[in-house]
């Protein structure tokens, strides 16, 4: 049995596809809302909250690979629940930012994490995505409402990852001999800047959307509301203020594992325009 937990969310949607389209399975995906998930059929619909552990026990009954997203809850409850259940594989997203950015809070809790699922006698794989093609969705209430796009850093080049190619690495981590005991920095193929993303979601709209940069103070005023000021601050280090070339470097990773090459950002625009009408 594999379970998926955040199974509704950007990987884990994509991931709970690909794991079906293969013929992986028996498989459960974990979600906090059971009534509103839409799943492959013959995936088992499981409801629980990281909050209570008590709730995640039920899902965990069986299995033998879980997939998980660091710092979900108390990933010590969470890793020691799935130990206790006999699980022997965990495929953890944790993030790039633990080797490109270790002195962030952020990346210190990442790691911190990663270090519980190893000290935790089950075989790991760990995943060290970049910036998701899907952090794009930020803008979606501004496009929608023919609104300027306001951002700081606007010509700083990232290699933005889409969801589904960490989905697609998850996927072969699980199903596949010869990834435990790995560690696996992800990345999109190209850089692309905030301007650039714009850009291309303009062109699957096939109207002009307006869009200015902004100083760092003024995103920081703004992202602290929603995400608190010492992670405004980390987001705001990594996508222009302390970008280094670690984390500027393009991997060949999600090719190298899965065999298909890393989808472009402008592919994440075109599958997901609906969210900017």
């Amino acid at each position: 049995m594999i379970l998926v937990a955040g199974a509704t969310g950007n990987i884990g949607s994509a991931l709970l596809k690909e794991l079906h389209a293969c013929g992986a399975g028996p498989l459960r995906g974990l979600t906090r809302d059971a009534a509103r998930a839409s799943f492959p059929q013959g995936v088992e619909v499981m409801e629980g909250d990281f909050a209570d552990i008590a709730s995640l026990k039920p899902a965990l009954d069986g299995v033998r690979s879980l997939f998980l997203v660091s710092r979900m809850g108390s990933d010590a409850d969470i890793l020691d629940a799935a130990r206790q259940a006999d699980v022997e594989h965990v495929v953890l997203v944790s993030s790039i930012t633990v080797q490109t950015h270790p002195h962030l809070g952020p990346a210190r809790e990442n790691m911190a994490v990663e270090q519980l699922l190893k000290d935790s006698r089950m075989a790991w794989t760990v995943l060290r995505p970049t910036q998701f093609a899907s952090n794009a969705v930020w803008w979606a209430a501004s496009i929608r409402d023919q609104q300027t796009v306001r951002v700081p850093y606007a010509d700083t080049g990232l290699p933005t990852i889409h969801p589904a190619d960490i989905a697609a690495v998850a996927r072969v981590a699980l199903t596949e001999p010869g990834h435990q005991g790995r560690t696996y920095a992800l990345t999109g193929p190209e850089p692309v800047t905030a301007r650039q993303q714009v850009e291309a979601i303009a062109a699957t709209l096939g109207r002009e959307v307006p869009f200015a940069e902004i100083s760092r103070a003024e995103a920081h005023r703004h992202m602290s509301t929603f995400l608190g000021a010492e992670v405004a601050d980390a987001v705001l280090d990594v996508t222009g203020g302390d970008v280094n070339d670690e984390l500027l470097k393009v991997r060949d990773t999600v090719s190298r594992v899965t065999g298909s090459p890393a989808r472009p950002f402008h592919q994440w625009a075109l599958e997901n325009t609906a969210s900017f009408r």
